[in-house]
């Protein structure tokens, strides 16, 4: 192999990111053209290309550690490859964002020699996507009242997909979210929100769609979002203002309806361990997590 040269992802890199990404088939979110570009600044991420092999490193709060590799040939190189640049660098050995079925392939290669711990926080919610557009049974009954409650408020609402003609409407309602709900203070959020607003407008670049809910002509909802695989999509930004009852729930729904009903499952990502994320992401019932560990060698201190 050649020698591991890591650097900034730029959006030039989003065709060979794209095309590395399919070498392992896979459901986390973190593993999207977005999330590792746009995414790059917050989490100090760097991509590193062996031909057309996709390897990443990250450095958060001082430490260091990988994402699975990308490789056309397989796990076994990926790994392989790892090892040595860990080595070379002196650097402990940690892949981060690891599903079960992935460890389990890890595993195979090198039997009892790593181990994986895994984080209830880092979990994606994976939800049915015909059960979000239909939001049937009693188990939605509340999601419904709230959809029902708006529409009758809002009779001249509608849903519109983000096009060059609404996109400074969308990036207008995520400025003035922003101002409503980012303390002064609040660095990761007020960068989530300048991270949304690059999204939306590189979005064709990206790969991304994104829709938005009008109310009383005022955009008062925008989500945006990428597909993961061919059966899973990802919500990468969803904002709705609260003093517009039901405004989440619609744009929810509506987007699912109008753009995802070629997909089976919808990613809603993680929670990040808090409370009310947490509470609002279990309201919908997911039908699965996606499981995401830290691995290490078994000796590792």
């Amino acid at each position: 192999m050649r020698e591991l040269n890591f650097r900034k992802p730029t959006l030039d890199d989003i065709d060979n990111i794209k095309h590395a990404l399919k070498y392992v088939k896979h459901n986390a979110c973190d593993y999207t053209p977005t999330n590792i570009i746009m995414w790059g600044d917050e989490y100090n991420t760097e991509i590193a290309f062996d031909d057309s092999d996709l390897y990443i490193k990250y450095n958060v709060d001082g430490m260091t550690f990988f994402g699975i590799p990308f490789v056309m040939t397989g796990m076994k190189k990926g790994i392989e490859n790892l090892i040595k640049y860990t080595e070379d660098n002196n650097i402990e050995l940690t892949i981060g964002d690891v599903e079960p079925e992935i460890f389990e392939i890890i595993d195979r290669i090198y039997p009892g020699q790593f181990k994986v711990a895994y984080q209830r926080d880092g979990a994606d919610y994976v939800y049915n996507i015909k059960d979000m557009a239909e939001l049937s049974g009693k188990k939605y009954h509340g999601k419904k009242n709230h959809i029902n409650k708006f529409k009758k408020t809002y009779i001249n609402w509608c849903y519109e997909k983000m096009s060059d003609d609404n996109t400074n409407e969308c990036i207008d309602m995520v400025k003035e979210w922003r101002v409503k709900n980012v303390c002064v203070d609040d660095v990761e959020k007020a960068d989530e929100i300048c991270i949304m607003i690059n999204s939306i407008k590189n979005r064709e670049r990206l790969g991304l769609i994104g829709g938005l809910i009008r109310a009383n002509d005022r955009v008062v909802a925008v989500t945006l979002g990428g597909a993961i695989n061919d059966e899973m999509f990802d919500i990468n930004f969803e904002k709705a203002f609260s003093d517009v009852p039901g405004a989440y729930p619609m744009i929810n729904q509506q987007f699912i309806i109008n753009e995802l009903m070629n997909y089976k499952y919808v990613n809603r990502e993680e929670d990040m361990g808090l409370d009310g994320l947490r509470k609002a992401k279990e309201s919908y019932l997911p039908e699965f997590m996606v499981q995401k560990g830290l691995v290490t060698f078994k000796d590792a201190k």
